[in-house]
């Protein structure tokens, strides 16, 4: 994976590869700005002494997960036909994971709160439910969380990187297409691109595994409910996965004939089938706004379907990831070096105002500390431990999350180190309301190896220095 690199003004230049980095870090050429994303700094090169390339930013929005994906595009020409190619060489991969749920949550125990309160204490308080107006645009705040967590990261990446472009999938799938074939064209409706559009659905919708037997990895098709011959229609409601042997052994019989035996999961298909999807219809919700705010950035903005998406991803031979998913996001012909490992950011908060912990009655457990530091720390600060002895004894880098005693927990990528001194971290980046890891890479097969970047960025670069003070 590319390392960025800023100008001695902190202006984005093209990012390098790990072993540039590690030379210009070697004879003093540059300094560690940030760890996570991994940014260096030159303190002899401004931005008008370099040139720069065309650089794209693709994001895959998601309930869960937003894929983020940088890459160098360059237009490549066959030797054999003639064709103009447009590549994309991956510089950065990440994959984004919100905290929408959290957030839906906590309001709900709020309001929970409120209500008690106010029905025992102001039982003749008039309603107000009803005196209240959202203004034009407003969005839950789970949802309002989703925008501004990948904005706030669109922001950060053009910070580091000369992004010049941006494509966004603006729809995970183009019903209207899949309903009305007269929106796009017959040629569209029952061309390519169609039949990705209702497999991704599908495939989104029974999470992928076989609606007749949960079978999981395993090769899957499309089956009809109701059979063709029963009267039963193309609709995405009349839809299924199946394996191959359910789909076989079911033929054209009826859903409850074939399970008749399991009038359990014959209540649940039924119902499941015409059920919405909770996870895109927040991503629908969201679609527009998230677009309206990449475009009051002034880059030129790329819309694509999901469909288009998937369709780009099995032509080229990458395996499905978010991450891989927004580096195919729009035109693409060919994609180098997506061989990488991606940089999984997880939303953790900056804290929280409620002080006193409550059990699920509501009646209170116990309280937090009222300040914020301890020993020069605080929740959240990426820290590297050193233990000399004892039975946590190694080195630890990791996340801290700190006690008033002054032994504190780190969370590492193999797990949670418990009861770790202050005396024995050492900070090396301040908490920014992010947890940083590296996830596995997929290799030509789909298959997860562990890739050759470590997941801690100063070992990466043989490095013991922390932070620069510039940060």
């Amino acid at each position: 994976m590319a390392v960025f690199v800023l100008d001695r003004r902190k202006k984005p230049l093209m990012p390098c590869s790990e072993k540039r980095a590690r030379l210009l870090l070697e004879r003093g050429r540059a300094r560690v700005h940030r760890l996570y994303p991994f940014t260096i700094r030159l303190v002899d090169r401004t931005q008008e002494q370099s040139t720069l390339q065309p650089v794209r930013l693709g994001i895959d929005p998601g309930s869960a997960l937003t894929g983020l994906a940088l890459a160098r595009e360059s237009e490549v020409v066959d030797r054999e036909t003639g064709e103009v190619i447009l590549t994309r060489c991956v510089l950065f991969l990440a994959e984004l994971q919100h905290r929408g749920h959290a957030i839906r949550d906590s309001l709900t125990r709020r309001r929970a709160f409120r209500r008690r309160r106010r029905t025992a204490n102001l039982r003749h308080r008039a309603p107000r439910f009803n005196n209240r107006r959202k203004p034009e645009g407003w969005l839950a705040p789970s949802l309002r969380h989703r925008v501004d967590t990948t904005l706030t990261w669109v922001t950060r990446l053009r910070s580091l990187a000369p992004v010049a472009a941006i494509s966004q999938e603006l729809v995970r799938f183009d019903t209207q297409a899949m309903q009305t074939p007269e929106i796009s064209g017959v040629e569209y409706q029952q061309g390519t691109l169609a039949a990705y559009e209702v497999r991704e659905y599908l495939l989104e919708k029974w999470q992928r595994r076989c609606a007749y037997c949960d079978a999981e990895n395993t090769p899957l098709e499309i089956e009809h409910i109701t059979a063709r011959s029963k009267g039963g229609g193309n609709r995405a409601s009349n839809l299924a996965l199946a394996c191959v042997p359910c789909n076989q052994k079911k033929g054209s019989r009826d859903v409850r004939e074939f399970l008749g035996a399991q009038p359990e999961r014959v209540k649940r298909i039924l119902v499941w089938a015409k059920a919405p999807l909770r996870d895109a219809a927040a991503v629908n919700s969201t679609r527009w706004a998230l677009l309206n705010a990449l475009k009051a950035t002034g880059l030129p903005v790329e819309i694509a379907s999901g469909g288009r998406t998937k369709w780009n991803r099995s032509r080229l031979g990458v395996p499905k990831t978010h991450a891989l998913d927004a580096l195919c996001v729009g035109k693409v012909g060919a994609v180098e070096d997506w061989l990488a490992p991606a940089l999984a950011i997880k939303a953790t908060g900056r804290g929280a105002y409620q002080r006193t912990r409550l059990t699920a009655r509501g009646f209170p457990r116990g309280c937090l500390m009222r300040r914020k530091q301890v020993h020069g720390f605080q929740t959240g600060d990426m820290v590297k431990a050193v233990v000399p002895s004892g039975k946590k004894a190694g080195v630890h880098r990791g996340r801290a999350g700190v006690r008033a005693s002054g032994s504190f927990n780190i969370q590492t990528p193999q797990g949670v180190v418990q009861g770790v001194s202050h005396k024995h971290c050492r900070l090396i980046q301040r908490a920014d309301g992010y947890g940083y890891s590296f996830t596995q890479i997929a290799n030509q097969k789909g298959e997860r190896v562990q890739g050759h970047a470590s997941h801690d960025a100063l070992s990466l670069l043989g490095m013991n220095a922390g932070v620069s003070r510039a940060n």
